[in-house]
């Protein structure tokens, strides 16, 4: 199994669909409905991020989360139908990592606790993704087709780079403004990805003649096929 998330969420039909697009992606999850559950659960074992809501029904996710930065530095992702930008500031500065607000899409969220968990570990060694006539050097930040060097912007760059570090993996627009943008389609539009794949195309499939690699896979996303 993948990292150990605790889920704490009153709504059931909300928790239930996070619990299965987290589970999809490998994590594994514990639930709780309470923050006392919660408290018992993360006292009993080891897990690696918390989901936490803010409206529970024993006492307010925000006190709950106080008490845990006390004591603990897991990353939390909160998760709630406060949408005002007030209530995003206070969680953050109580010690939320992020802050995603109901209805929500259980595929960010996914997404989201990806993005914490990657932030929060250690920086991964460089390395060379070499893909025969397409080379990508991550620790010189630099990508050569046939030998030459390709000329990107930075979140060209990050994109590319993304992608070709999750080989055959499909992303969502909405996946990839959270890992390269650490941004969201609740204020950033997905069409930013959509251009960025198309400059990405243009500079390094089309002007520098690599090996076709980027599918768009409809209605999905997209995906690097090595």
């Amino acid at each position: 199994m993948g990292a150990a998330v605790l889920l704490v969420d009153d709504d059931a039909a909300a928790r239930a669909l996070a619990a299965q697009a987290l589970t999809m992606d490998g994590f594994e999850v514990a639930e709780a409905s309470t923050a006392s559950k919660a408290r018992e659960l993360n006292s009993s074992r080891r897990f690696d991020l918390v989901v936490l809501d803010l409206g529970l029904p024993d006492e307010q996710g925000l006190d709950w989360l106080v008490e845990l930065r006390r004591v603990s530095t897991i990353p939390v992702v909160v998760l709630t139908g406060r949408s005002g930008v007030e209530d995003r500031v206070v969680g953050l500065r109580l010690g939320a990592d992020d802050y995603l607000v109901k209805p929500f899409a259980p595929t960010e969220l996914s997404a989201r606790v990806t993005a914490v968990l990657r932030r929060v570990q250690p920086a991964p060694v460089h390395q060379t993704l070499d893909f025969g006539d397409l080379v990508i050097d991550e620790a010189a930040g630099e990508v050569r087709v046939a030998g030459e060097l390709v000329s990107l912007t930075r979140k060209e760059y990050e994109l590319l780079c993304h992608l070709a570090s999750h080989p055959r993996q499909v992303f969502s627009r909405e996946q990839l403004l959270v890992a390269v943008w650490n941004s969201s389609s609740e204020w950033q539009h997905p069409a930013t990805v959509t251009q960025h794949v198309r400059r990405v195309r243009q500079k390094v499939e089309i002007e520098a003649g690599a090996t076709p690699r980027i599918s768009t896979i409809r209605g999905v996303g997209y995906r690097f096929d090595p």
